[in-house]
């Protein structure tokens, strides 16, 4: 039985479309935690990516912190923190953070270091406030950039968060998991093409995002 037919009966099973471990469910479940983990991540890489990118200050601290947590493994944090912390959202939220924070936060940083500083200066020679300068001048410039950072952090958890059904939690990782375990691969495979249909539909929206949001005399000079 080939890939393809695999993915056709999982779909196909009508049992796979309703109750607590149907698509829809596992699907909300993985797109909550995504979000969260993205949302935590955002909050923490973007303030001080903009901060340090504005003054020009902590670039090499960041680039090394940012190596650091890439050179982390998600799945044996992931094993520290269900050790440590027992079961929960918690232990699983932590990898997925860890591993969002460093292409924001160098994203960021590197985006708003890259703004041409012609307008940047005349906006200082005009008197307006660093805070104003930022979030006016050098933020709309660095925007295309900004958003390629959350695009690589949301497709990297899209497709990390299946480590969560390691640790009890639901998600699409629960059809991976729960198929190797029960030697079901045709739910294996439509767990695994769930979160590659996922990831695709995040780029899709990060793409849609980046046309609405992104001036197009910005867009076209990058």
């Amino acid at each position: 039985m080939n890939v393809l037919n695999f993915i056709n009966a999982f779909f196909s099973d009508s049992a796979h479309w309703k109750g607590y471990d149907g698509i829809p469910t596992r699907l909300w479940e993985h797109i909550l935690y995504s979000l969260v983990a993205l949302g935590i991540a955002a909050g923490i890489g973007l303030p001080v990516g903009l901060l340090t990118g504005h003054t020009g200050r902590g670039g090499n601290a960041l680039s090394l912190i940012a190596t650091a947590a890439r050179a982390l493994p998600s799945f044996g944090l992931l094993v520290l923190m269900f050790v440590v912390l027992g079961l929960g959202l918690l232990p699983v939220m932590i990898p997925l953070v860890v591993l969002a924070v460093p292409p924001i936060l160098v994203t960021t940083y590197e985006a708003v270091r890259s703004v041409d500083p012609s307008p940047v200066d005349a906006a200082r020679g005009m008197g307006m406030h660093e805070s104003r300068i930022l979030l006016q001048v050098e933020l709309p410039v660095a925007l295309p950039l900004i958003l390629s950072g959350l695009r690589s952090a949301a497709i990297q958890i899209v497709s990390t968060a299946t480590i969560a059904a390691y640790v009890s939690l639901g998600g699409l990782g629960r059809y991976i998991v729960d198929g190797l375990y029960q030697r079901d691969y045709e739910k294996v495979v439509g767990g695994a093409t769930l979160v590659a249909v996922l990831a695709l539909a995040t780029l899709g929206l990060f793409w849609a995002v980046g046309r609405l949001a992104v001036s197009p005399g910005v867009r076209r000079s990058n």
